[in-house]
């Protein structure tokens, strides 16, 4: 599924990363496979770009939630199911 939600949410997510990490490039990361394998994150790395997209969207993420955000695709789908939740900023 795409449209403007997803597009702004996958734009959000490379936004947050370009934050942690300004050296990658969009366009190199393939949505299909681990983000953090793709771009060479830590875990403390990771940890300030879920806190980026926290600042961004106004959406906590659960560490429990955490594997959710393991691709591209999936961290779209998965912030899309937490926008439209109704729980933004809870």
């Amino acid at each position: 599924m795409s449209g403007p939600d997803h597009d702004r949410l996958r734009a959000a997510i490379f936004e947050a990363i370009t934050a942690i990490a300004p050296e990658i490039d969009s366009a190199d990361i393939r949505s299909d496979q681990p983000l953090r394998q793709q771009i060479d994150l830590d875990s403390f790395d990771f940890l300030n770009v879920i806190i980026r997209l926290h600042e961004i969207l106004g959406i906590d993420i659960p560490e429990s939630d955490y594997g959710e955000l393991l691709t591209l695709d999936r961290a779209v789908e998965y912030l899309a199911r937490r926008c439209g939740s109704g729980d933004a900023g809870k």
